[in-house]
């Protein structure tokens, strides 16, 4: 095998995935492309399927799957972060409330930056805070233009419904009140890589007596406008 790693099974696995890059394969094709033996391709597309690096498509052909893209915007982070420091420095002067920047890992949200409000009553979320999936603006945002799959599993403990995820793609934004915590509004707007998938959420946060019952009218224009700043910092970078 050209360009042999050593270890034979990754070399096989590299080259069923460089034969789905042209675009979706039966398995004859995955043979025909890969050389490996039948039962081998079969094997190891399955197990790549089991891992999200491989997918079927309506036919049942192999194609590329959705985890491969999850770790292309893993990759962009460090640009993101880049970007975010002042980004949300900006989003909390003008809000007056605490901002944040979340990224979904498996079922969790993680707090990847934050620009806190220095005084006063706050909703402070740590760098690396681990929030649930289940609830909270940004929640929603992250999960709403997921696939129907993977969208389907997450509203299975969710507090908000599939109609609720659907207002948030159609108008650009999400709010909760209360939602993860007693007496705490947010709202949260996605963050695109230049291929258009959400890869994280902006937010702010803070207590609902200055949020009120309604906190997307007070600071989603603010909250879109930062989301759409750091997409552009993205496209730039890319």
């Amino acid at each position: 095998m050209d360009n042999s790693s050593g270890v034979g099974v990754l070399d096989k696995a590299a080259l069923v995935l460089a034969a789905l890059e042209p675009g979706p394969a039966t398995l004859a094709g995955l043979v025909a492309s890969t050389g490996l033996a039948r039962p081998t391709a079969h094997r190891l597309a399955v197990a790549l399927e089991h891992h999200r690096l491989v997918a079927r498509d309506m036919q049942g052909r192999f194609i590329l799957g959705p985890r491969l893209g999850e770790l292309a915007a893993a990759a962009g982070e460090d640009r993101l972060l880049a970007a975010a420091g002042p980004v949300l420095a900006r989003l909390r002067d003008i809000t007056g409330e605490s901002a944040q920047l979340f990224r979904r890992q498996g079922d969790f949200r993680v707090c990847v930056a934050a620009a806190d409000r220095p005084t006063g009553l706050r909703d402070s979320i740590p760098v690396g805070g681990q929030l649930t999936m289940a609830a909270g603006s940004a929640a929603q945002v992250l999960l709403a233009w997921e696939d129907p799959e993977r969208m389907n599993k997450g509203l299975l403990k969710a507090t908000f419904s599939a109609a609720e995820l659907s207002a948030v793609r159609r108008r650009g934004w999400a709010q909760s009140v209360g939602e993860r915590e007693t007496g705490v509004g947010s709202v949260s707007a996605p963050v695109r890589a230049p291929s258009g998938k959400v890869v994280a959420a902006v937010s702010v946060s803070g207590p609902l007596e200055r949020l009120t019952r309604q906190p997307g009218r007070m600071h989603a224009p603010a909250v879109v406008a930062a989301a759409e700043r750091l997409s552009q910092s993205l496209r730039r970078s890319s």
